[in-house]
């Protein structure tokens, strides 16, 4: 009760003391063609998939008016931004839901600098059409004071899986134990607006440098993308810049993982910027780059097979020492075959996991994360950063993230200062494993 009413408080607030939105944002269905005959009913903003693109500037408050017309209870999620909880866009920290028909306006001073993105951050539960299945996601980009102007020109790029349905993986003989669970299965995809090969190619010039902003927006499916004839320059993890800067063949994001990367295009010709899953191609998540005065079919060459690792872009130099160190261990209890799996922190699930531990302002606090389970982990701190210090037995520092990928039976370990007080929401972004349980709150004492 005391947080829908400091919720009630702030949003008046707002309303009360900002005469008109920088931004109105309206949560409703859409008809969306992702190829000639492939139409897709979904939820977007403001009639797109992905919804507009947010240029925020570092320092200057802003208002965003969201109107909701998805027919569900809804929320907005700031995803990356160090924002009050009440602002936040989450239920379990106390900000306002919108109820259908309604509206709600958010008001925050936007940082830190960087690719950021917004995205529902309702409850799914067993409808694959809502929250992050659905189309309801967009950019947001945190302009900095002071630009270096790196590149030529900007795209971006958010890949997300469509059409999804429910299997039990015992009957379709892959995956996990034949004991698990129901896990989302998808039928089509998208790198941007269409499927590969149906859209409008990404025209380029020879000698340009150009910025690309990945992002997965996938309700529960990791990624690993390419540009054939190219590598990238990896600059940035979660908008946040990195210590050093490493030259790749293939970027991997799991669930709300972002890449900043530099392409020089120094290979003029027709080619697939795609997946490197050629089911996930197949599907259609890829998209046209064609150079100026080039054409002929699009050429796809697999990218050499290199493992991914977060320590590749950091320091070797150790991280701070931590004020307190949090052990948490991640595993799954198996629906069993046509039901839902639970998953579980430290033995508890969501809401049985509340508070998940308590911090007190100022501190640095080490989370030492054990996934003990066959599936991988997209797990994201709402309303802070946190520095990656450890992968495996791999110590490392100055890589800034907001979501980091724990793949199956691995260990990870980052910390992060508290310096935001207020209730914060620690979870998977699978949707399906944060609505099985996978939350908690972290609260400060």
């Amino acid at each position: 009760m005391a947080l829908a009413y400091l919720a009630d408080r702030c949003v008046s607030y707002a309303k009360a003391t900002v005469p008109s939105a920088d931004h109105t944002i309206r949560i409703a269905p859409i008809s969306l063609e992702i190829a000639p005959g492939k139409v897709i009913k979904t939820t977007g903003y403001n009639g797109t998939v992905p919804g507009p693109l947010l240029r925020l500037h570092e320092g200057k408050p802003a208002v965003i008016n969201v109107i909701n017309e998805s027919g569900y209870l809804n929320l907005v999620h700031w995803h990356g931004l160090i924002i009050p909880s009440q602002q936040d866009g989450s239920a379990e920290e106390g900000s306002q839901a919108i109820p259908p028909g309604g509206s709600l306006r958010y008001a925050f001073t936007p940082g830190p600098t960087g690719t950021r993105w917004y995205h529902s951050h309702a409850m799914a539960m067993t409808d694959l059409t809502r929250s992050t299945y659905s189309g309801e996601f967009g950019f947001l980009v945190v302009e900095p004071t002071h630009d270096p102007g790196r590149y030529d020109r900007e795209v971006t790029l958010a890949a997300h899986h469509w059409e999804g349905h429910w299997v039990s993986m015992q009957d379709i003989r892959k995956g996990p134990p034949p004991d698990n669970g129901l896990e989302a299965m998808y039928r089509s995809a998208t790198l941007g607006e269409r499927m590969l090969g149906h859209g409008e190619p990404i025209r380029v010039r020879q000698g340009e440098r150009v910025l690309f902003r990945l992002l997965n927006a996938s309700g529960s499916m990791g990624i690993s993308l390419a540009l054939s004839g190219h590598r990238f320059t990896v600059i940035a993890l979660d908008g946040n810049p990195v210590p050093t800067p490493m030259t790749v063949d293939a970027v991997e994001l799991d669930v709300a993982e972002r890449a900043d990367v530099i392409v020089e295009m120094n290979n003029p010709g027709v080619w697939v910027f795609g997946s490197t899953d050629e089911d996930d191609r197949n599907m259609g998540m890829g998209v046209i780059i064609e150079y100026a005065d080039r054409g002929g079919d699009p050429q796809w060459v697999a990218p050499p097979k290199a493992p991914w690792n977060y320590t590749a872009f950091g320091r070797t130099s150790p991280a701070a020492m931590p004020d307190e160190v949090i052990d948490l261990k991640f595993e799954k209890i198996p629906g069993g075959r046509g039901r839902y799996n639970r998953w579980t922190i430290n033995g508890k699930s969501w809401p049985d996991t509340n508070p998940l531990f308590t911090v007190h302002r100022g501190k640095r606090y080490r989370l030492v994360m054990n996934n003990n389970s066959g599936d991988t982990h997209p797990v994201h701190l709402h309303r802070h950063s946190f520095e990656i210090t450890k992968i495996g037995n791999k110590a490392t520092s100055g890589v800034m993230k907001d979501t980091i990928s724990l793949p199956r039976y691995s260990a990870a370990e980052v910390d992060f200062v508290a310096d935001n007080p207020g209730n914060t929401l620690f979870h998977c972004h699978h949707q399906d494993h944060m609505d099985e349980g996978f939350a908690g709150l972290i609260i400060y004492g």
